[in-house]
């Protein structure tokens, strides 16, 4: 074992011993916490060929956007720092995963243009029943069926739901109970300053700079019900059911977002199917009344047809009193439908390579904008994409 050469004189002098500096260093601190914590991530990058002169139809997830079509694109790099917390003790960890790159933009954890955490949080247990966990800090969610991680979701494009409706994030406190194999229950409380921006048209990067009152917060509460083994082909099979409600900046309305997702097992072994449905109430468009409104649904199949080769499917129709969907529509409201096919090939050992095909159409009314994009119905991409994970 070395020593640095300060240890090496106080052990000369007779101030502290070997044998005393070799057990320190052993049971640091600093060592002892690090020892559980992993590290993981990704690297993501894609290329997008749009087939017409307009590339902004419906409004899409940053990662296929009207900056990122006909060309490559390094869309971002996560790392991940975990520690996760111990079974039936009064146990603590955490949880840090960082964004850097474009597509950083999107996250209510935005630090920096082209960096933000996606999450960062205290994780506590409480020995208390099955256990409670509690999220303290910046976490996810618990609505939605795809992610913010491209390689995680069945099609590398977001859907119209996690662009348009659903919250990236919270910064607050979320408690989760898994009451058995069964039934799982989560509920949280937010500040009123992030989360709900998306769902109602503010600010993204909204901060608790006293645009909110004190007292404004983001409430949310989720409902999770899996098939146990015991429920033959359907085993692994679940039902969703989650709720955001919260305050606006600048609006004294309520929003509410209620989510419904469903991912199936089938009696085929290689095909699995899901659908989900996002219904937003009373957005910040107080101006049309009863027109304050907004809904996306999507249904996705899936088919392993080899060991490495799977193909995915989403289809999508998304509807809204306010040009939720379509850029500059307003108080004219909006319809819109989306077809997405994905394949998916695995030849290289943690790296995910993808080939999708996504067409997007205004079904009601057209998008409005400067050049190309004014009266525009229909947008038609190609997307090559290869995420390596560590």
């Amino acid at each position: 074992m070395k020593f640095n050469k300060w240890t090496v004189a106080l052990a000369a002098t007779g101030v502290v011993s070997l044998a005393s500096a070799v057990q320190a260093d052993e049971s640091h601190p600093v060592n002892t916490a690090l020892s559980s914590t992993t590290l993981s991530g990704y690297v993501d990058t894609s290329a997008i060929w749009n087939f017409g002169s307009g590339t902004d139809v419906a409004k899409r997830y940053v990662n296929t956007g009207a900056d990122r079509q006909d060309g490559f694109n390094l869309n971002s790099v996560k790392l991940q720092f975990e520690k996760p917390i111990d079974e039936g003790t009064w146990s603590a960890g955490y949880k840090v995963e960082s964004l850097f790159g474009p597509d950083a933009v999107a996250l209510p954890g935005r630090v920096a243009n082209n960096v933000a955490l996606k999450q960062a949080y205290v994780a506590l247990r409480a020995p208390v029943g099955n256990g409670i966990d509690f999220k303290v800090g910046q976490f996810d969610p618990v609505v939605g069926y795809e992610t913010v991680d491209s390689y995680a979701n069945p099609n590398y494009s977001r859907s119209y739901a996690v662009q348009n409706l659903q919250p990236l994030g919270h910064t607050g406190v979320l408690a989760s109970y898994q009451v058995n194999d069964i039934i799982g229950v989560s509920a949280g409380v937010a500040n009123g300053d992030n989360g709900l921006g998306r769902l109602t048209g503010n600010s993204l990067t909204a901060s608790h700079n006293g645009a909110f009152a004190e007292s404004s917060k983001v409430y949310m509460g989720s409902l999770v019900i899996k098939a146990p083994e015991s429920a033959g082909w359907l085993a692994g099979s679940a039902l969703y059911v989650g709720a955001v409600n919260g305050d606006a900046a600048g609006a004294k309305n309520d929003p509410t977002l209620l989510y419904v997702g469903a991912s199936l097992a089938t009696p085929i072994k290689e095909l699995s199917i899901g659908a989900s449905a996002d219904m937003l109430f009373n957005a910040n468009n107080t101006a049309i009344g009863d027109k304050s409104y907004a809904n996306a649904y999507a249904f996705y199949t899936g088919y392993q047809i080899t060991e490495k080769l799977k193909a995915n499917n989403r289809f999508e129709y998304a509807t809204s009193g306010y040009g939720a969907f379509l850029p500059n529509r307003g108080a004219e409201g909006d319809k819109t439908i989306g077809e997405t096919f994905t394949l998916d090939y695995a030849l290289w050992a943690n790296v995910l390579t993808r080939g999708e095909f996504r067409w997007d159409r205004a079904v009601d009314g057209v998008a409005k904008g400067a050049g190309p994009f004014n009266g525009q119905r229909n947008d038609l991409s190609l997307t090559a994409s290869v995420v390596y994970k560590f």
